[in-house]
């Protein structure tokens, strides 16, 4: 069923109840001082993706080595992913892939969210924003809200963009469902960055949808494994999405690294933004 935003009937409502003679400008009749309604025009995506199928299983290979080790109907159902609870899956959806080696146990959750103003006076791409914000803030990073027409940096390099998978194609006006999973470039890792501490610090990306930031946290709790978490949240005009990668460390004193994680995490945000963008 094709989705009708609230503040589209509510125009059609205000538009219904304008008409005199029919021949007359609804304005002309106003008193001076008196209000004028203005309806924000909806949101560019009306459907999220299939969560579960927008990473490709040439790259969960990639970010979760330990399925490849499995019995084969083990690893069916391990590559196919654990679907979030959501009533509404044009609103909200998500899944969750994990892999377990003997070193360590990683976790790959990706999240959509499709953002929608029950205020016709703002547009889902401004509520859109303000929830993009929000994350930015309980992140400790600045929280900003471009406009409508805000794209990824231009001068980022074309070649640290992942490419969909081969037969993928771009996604309809309107729609985020993506004609092939997201992948990551043939080596599995993005190519920006040298791997300096002060480039691995949670920061703002500009090379990704409208709006992007990457959080690292470490949790580490005494004698017990410590675990790294990369999350990468991007807008891309009124949908949301968040990437978090985990690798907790069968060995308590073994920490894991930051470098890996981050790579991956963005070169997975970069397909998954182009696949729904395009």
């Amino acid at each position: 069923m094709a989705y009708v935003p609230g503040i589209a009937l509510l125009a059609a409502l205000v538009s219904g109840c304008t008409g005199g003679s029919g021949t007359e400008d609804a304005t002309t009749d106003a008193k001076p001082g008196s209000p004028t309604f203005s309806v924000a025009p909806p949101g560019k995506y009306r459907t999220l993706p299939e969560a579960c199928r927008s990473v490709s299983t040439g790259t969960l290979k990639q970010l979760l080595p330990g399925l490849a080790d499995l019995p084969e109907d083990q690893r069916e159902r391990a590559y196919e992913g654990r679907a979030s609870v959501t009533y509404d899956t044009d609103r909200k959806a998500g899944c969750t892939w994990q892999a377990r080696t003997a070193d360590s146990t990683r976790t790959l959750v990706v999240d959509f969210e499709r953002v929608v103003s029950y205020d016709p006076s703002v547009s889902d791409e401004d509520s859109a924003a303000t929830v993009y914000g929000k994350k930015a803030e309980a992140a400790g990073l600045p929280a900003s809200s471009p406009s409508a027409d805000d794209s990824a940096d231009p001068s980022a390099d074309p070649s640290a963009t992942p490419s969909p998978s081969t037969g993928g194609g771009a996604a309809s006006q309107g729609s985020t469902s993506p004609t092939a999973p997201a992948s990551l470039d043939p080596s599995g890792n993005d190519t920006g960055g040298d791997g300096d501490a002060e480039d691995l610090a949670p920061r703002v990306l500009n090379n990704i949808g409208n709006a992007a930031f990457l959080d690292d946290s470490l949790e580490s709790g005494g004698s017990a494994a410590q675990r790294r978490t990369v999350s990468v949240v991007f807008r891309t005009s009124n949908v949301v999405v968040t990437v978090r990668y985990a690798e907790q460390a069968t060995d308590a004193a073994e920490v894991p690294e930051s470098a890996e994680l981050q790579e991956k995490s963005q070169a997975l945000a970069r397909g998954l933004d182009e696949t729904i963008s395009e």
